[in-house]
């Protein structure tokens, strides 16, 4: 269920707008990653998932926030269901259990926040 594939792990460029849907495409059986920006604080990535695709279930030790950007995915965190569709959000807590169960294909940024927990 997780064919992982990160095509450029190079941040985005800087001062350039971007139609962030555009920038990330959809790879048959897999979860694509692309990095917008990677800092020692956090990271923001661009994640596209083809239908059945999906993250196993991890716990993270920071906040994490995910946005559904295209289509609509289930995000279940500490076993409660989460249904989410293009322009919703969802903050998943530090060290909390999570998974993302695919509803057809999706697009979804994901920010997560380092700082905080020293």
């Amino acid at each position: 269920m997780e064919n992982i594939k990160r095509p450029e792990d190079m941040e985005l460029e800087k001062s350039k707008s971007h139609i962030i849907v555009e920038i990330i495409e959809y790879m048959a059986n897999s979860v694509v990653i692309k990095t917008i920006i990677k800092k020692s604080t956090g990271n923001i990535s661009i994640m596209s998932f083809d239908s059945g695709e999906g993250l196993t279930e991890k716990i993270s030790p920071f906040d994490t926030f995910a946005q559904i950007i295209e289509g609509k995915a289930e995000i279940v965190i500490d076993k409660v269901s989460h249904h989410l569709t293009s322009g919703e959000g969802i903050i998943i807590p530090a060290h909390s259990s999570s998974f993302i169960k695919p509803d057809g294909r999706f697009k979804m940024i994901q920010t997560i926040i380092k700082s905080g927990y020293e």
